[in-house]
């Protein structure tokens, strides 16, 4: 069968037993290195003329599973897992960029990632250039010969204004550019490959794993970008590489299908910076993907639930919602969350103040405080203050925060739990500031 759904790729794609044991279960290969078969196959296999293991810094079998699942599952031709979110997201722009150059981002993004971008990348020499995706045109104007990628998040934490993907990836097929996006926050709901992205990073540690027991990260190529047709502008690719003999990644590759991009990103950064993915928090990241498609479809229905209650509450000045937000363009909610708005809910208390905000969190009884999304417990976070704290206030205000603002990562629990924990937490804020006046 070649033409599976999503939901039945997260269980079938790249593996159906194992060639020794005919265990059904993906092993965990936990092991730092691999037989040779004789130095004729130790030499292909460093040669690239031959695909397979060599250590697991670079690959690893149950890596590989997993890799192709998610491949799968986003509609790509290949993938590479790695230790971190962060750490794909770092890679899917070095794999293109180095100093001189430049990468144009959204604005709305993860406060971690407006840091790597504003900060980190800048003393490696990489200038990001950010704007504001609500005029796709601004990507084209902050354009030059130097821009190496665009990136943005599909689904944008914390302040949840859909991209509009279809729009920038069509400027940067024009241009030459490739759409990176960091499509975290909404697996299965959307497939960015399939609006025109040419590259898909996930954390692994928020929806696809799922529980909050494993921290790792993986990079999607969709095969569908020309790096050949876009040669000079993207020199990393088509132009010999010392670090591996000479290597001219898009001509290496060629047998192997369009996946230069992949191919190169765990010959070479992978191999040398070394944000290996442990096989152990691979084999949970896999079983996460096989519930996947079940707890999105109850994260989306709950936070519904839940940015419905917080709207008709008079304790409450604002919700943050695709498609609830006064900002917000519905046509594109529509056109790329069809099937469900994702499970992060923002809100702001009327006439909060910092200490409103934290008389909410401290007052929460089920709901867990913690520095992360996607878990199948409901989270919640006072994003100022914690996750976007190293961020200047018109940069917080750029990402969509606001001093008030908190974030909820709504869960799986039944919805009149989180809804009576919300309720006691608002009626506790709202006293402790009436009290302080």
């Amino acid at each position: 069968m070649t033409t599976m759904k999503p939901e039945s790729l997260a269980l079938h794609a790249g593996y159906r037993a194992d060639p020794t044991t005919n265990a059904v279960a993906v092993p965990i290969y936990q092991t730092t290195s691999y037989q040779f078969n004789d130095s004729a196959h130790a030499a292909r296999l460093f040669d690239l003329s031959e695909m397979g293991n060599i250590y697991t810094r670079v690959m690893n079998p149950t890596n590989d599973v997993f890799e192709q699942r998610i491949a799968a599952i986003e509609g790509g031709v290949a993938a590479l897992a790695l230790s971190s979110g962060q750490g794909a997201t770092t890679l899917s722009v070095l794999n293109v960029a180095q100093a001189g150059d430049n990468i144009v981002s959204s604005t709305d993004l993860y406060g971690g990632t407006w840091n790597l971008f504003a900060n980190t990348m800048k003393t490696m020499g990489i200038e990001v250039r950010f704007v504001d995706p609500e005029d796709p045109e601004n990507f084209r104007r902050a354009t030059d010969e130097r821009t190496r990628a665009y990136y943005a998040e599909t689904l944008p934490n914390p302040k949840l204004q859909v991209f509009p993907i279809r729009e920038v990836a069509a400027i940067g097929e024009e241009l030459g550019v490739p759409l990176i996006m960091d499509n975290t926050a909404s697996p299965i709901i959307c497939r960015p490959f399939d609006h025109g992205a040419h590259i898909i990073v996930h954390s692994c540690t928020k929806y696809i794993g799922g529980h909050g027991n494993s921290i790792g990260g993986v990079i999607v190529d969709s095969g569908s970008f020309d790096w050949v047709k876009h040669a000079e502008r993207f020199p990393l690719l088509n132009q010999p590489d010392p670090s591996y003999h000479g290597a001219v990644w898009t001509e290496a590759t060629k047998e192997l299908g369009p996946v230069a991009y992949i191919v190169k990103a765990r010959c070479t950064l992978q191999r040398d910076l070394g944000l290996a993915l442990s096989p152990f928090n691979t084999f949970n990241f896999i079983q996460g993907l096989e519930t996947l498609s079940l707890r999105i479809r109850e994260h989306c229905s709950n936070a519904q639930a839940v940015a419905d209650f917080l709207a008709k509450d008079p304790r409450v000045a604002r919700v943050i919602y695709p498609g609830m937000t006064p900002e917000d363009r519905s046509e594109r909610t529509e056109t790329y969350l069809p099937e469900g708005k994702g499970g992060l809910v923002g809100f702001e208390i009327k006439d909060a103040t910092t200490e409103t905000g934290a008389a909410f969190i401290d007052a929460l009884q089920m709901i867990y405080h913690v520095a992360n999304i996607g878990d199948t417990r409901t989270l919640a976070i006072h994003p100022a203050s914690t996750t976007h704290q190293q961020l200047k206030p018109e940069e917080q205000l750029a990402t969509g925060v606001t001093p008030g603002y908190l974030r909820l990562s709504v869960g799986i629990e039944h919805i009149d739990d989180i809804l009576a924990d919300l309720d006691q937490a608002l009626t506790a804020a709202v006293k402790g500031t009436a009290r302080a006046a």
